[in-house]
């Protein structure tokens, strides 16, 4: 019997459900209330420029590796991938700092700035691999409904391998004490949500997933990877509605059956939340079904939002990688602006990203594509001025590190933060990046993926399980598929 299943959002994780779901035979439709697929990753041109609009780093690529495994594809099927080396480069205070793509290459960096960091850094990887490895195939997959899933005998035996209690930055310190080195390993845990010091040192798998499976690039942008996600969604039969905002649910002895759209009822047997968790939840389903109250939903920790600006460039500009950290003012006053204080930051760190150094189809010949980044507290104020202060700012650094002028060769900038989230993806406090990975809300201490009052609602998206993150989107999107699925009749799955 084939059941009628509404997904809300087209991100990652809504994609992925749809397809997972249609996969195995159930009619689907995504409802996306932008005129565009992709959530945060969509993209816009202006003339010849085509911008993504968010997510730019490729890491993890097994994980993509895998979700078209699963439906008998290869990402090659859809999209051209290309590793990028030197993977990205670090403006300190003192200058560049190249980080090769090669691991021998990046020990020999190591060993120049820190004797005996070489070796440190070989044994911090090993271990980083065993928490990648024991992560990805006992722990991001389950759907943490209760603390039961992982009370197996050999997965509290892994858990010990996985430095749970011990802090991120803690743990950096016993294998360097180099401020650069440390930096380095600490940039990737900047944006799941706490400073490195509350971040659980498990994730040093982020490192391994850096150093060792590489920084990877799909021709075109990364809203290549949509279009791949969304062919093949509409290869198992998914059907997307655009522009179509859902504004309500219509439940009957605490099941949904109906999604309410644009003003008109349309009948399904099932939702996938894959849109904001807070938006469904407090806007979405009606009073007396909702899984949480706002007083416990503002104890969240969040991880940061972004100002961002794309920019389009009529020359070239020397001196820029495809990806680019400057990281040549305080690293822990900025983290202590998003995190503790939750105010603007005085001297901010920021990221460039050049993919037109790679990608030739992005900007005309002889120019330029310029994305840049600076993580701000979520939930604070922000406008026009404030914006153009932290335009001159970073451009002030910008153009003395290059020793070049790039403002008056700028021929188009926007700018993007809180209020567009918001607005466009219904982001709760402006967030960019979704739930902090704290370690009082990992793994079954998140938000539920499955509602507790409406038998037939699930969630999905980087506000529940696994986590925040592209990748952990992707694989959120499969488990809520997979846990709601369990619940349905048995359809007949469909073939490509």
């Amino acid at each position: 019997m084939t059941s009628k299943i509404a997904v809300i959002g087209s991100g990652f994780a809504g994609l992925a459900a749809a397809t997972s779901l249609a996969d195995k035979g159930h009619q689907v439709t995504v409802f996306e209330k932008n005129s565009s697929p992709g959530g945060r990753a969509r993209h816009f041109t202006s003339g010849d420029f085509h911008f993504d609009m968010g997510p730019s780093w490729y890491w993890m690529p097994d994980v993509f590796e895998d979700y078209f495994a699963r439906f008998g594809k290869k990402v090659s099927d859809y999209y051209t991938l290309k590793r990028l080396d030197p993977s990205y480069r670090v403006y300190f205070e003192d200058g560049p700092v190249d980080i090769p793509a090669d691991f021998d290459e990046l020990k020999a960096l190591f060993e120049s700035i820190e004797p005996g960091s070489g070796k440190q850094l070989e044994i911090f990887m090993d271990e980083a691999k065993t928490k990648y490895e024991i992560g990805m195939s006992k722990f991001v997959f389950k759907p943490s409904h209760t603390i039961m899933e992982f009370a197996e005998l050999n997965i509290a035996r892994d858990a010990m391998k996985l430095n749970l209690f011990k802090s991120f930055s803690a743990y950096a310190r016993k294998h360097f004490s180099h401020p650069k080195l440390l930096q380095l390993l600490e940039f990737p845990v900047l944006f799941l949500g706490a400073k490195p010091e509350k971040t659980p040192a498990l994730y040093s798998l982020m490192n391994y997933a850096d150093s060792k499976l590489g920084t990877w690039y799909p021709m075109g942008g990364m809203s290549e990877i949509v279009k791949g996600m969304v062919a093949l969604a509409e290869e198992k039969g998914v059907e997307f509605k655009y522009d179509a905002n859902v504004e309500t649910l219509v439940i009957r002895e605490r099941a949904i059956k109906a999604v309410v759209v644009n003003g008109y009822e349309i009948e399904c047997d099932a939702v996938v939340g894959a849109a904001d968790y807070h938006h469904i939840d407090q806007n979405i389903v009606p009073k007396g079904f909702r899984q949480y109250d706002e007083k416990y939903w503002d104890k969240r920790t969040m991880s940061p939002s972004s100002l961002l600006y794309y920019l389009a460039v009529d020359k070239k500009v020397s001196g820029l990688l495809h990806h680019n950290l400057f990281f040549d003012t305080d690293f822990g006053k900025h983290a202590e602006a998003i995190y503790d204080t939750l105010e603007w930051p005085d001297n901010p760190l920021f990221y460039v990203c050049t993919p037109s150094k790679t990608d030739p189809s992005v900007a005309p010949e002889g120019k330029e594509n310029v994305f840049i980044l600076m993580p701000v507290a979520p939930g604070i104020k922000e406008n026009d001025d404030t914006r153009d202060f932290y335009y001159e700012l970073i451009m002030d650094r910008l153009e003395a590190h290059l020793g070049m002028d790039i403002r008056k060769h700028v021929t188009f900038k926007r700018s993007y933060a809180h209020k567009e989230f918001q607005h466009d993806y219904n982001a709760f406090k402006g967030n960019a990046y979704g739930l902090a990975n704290t370690l009082d809300q990992t793994a079954f201490l998140k938000p539920k993926l499955k509602s507790k009052k409406i038998k037939n609602l699930y969630y999905a998206g980087q506000l529940t399980t696994p986590g925040p993150g592209v990748p952990p989107s992707l694989i959120s999107g499969q488990v809520a598929a997979d846990e709601l699925n369990k619940l349905l009749p048995k359809a007949v799955a469909m073939s490509v």
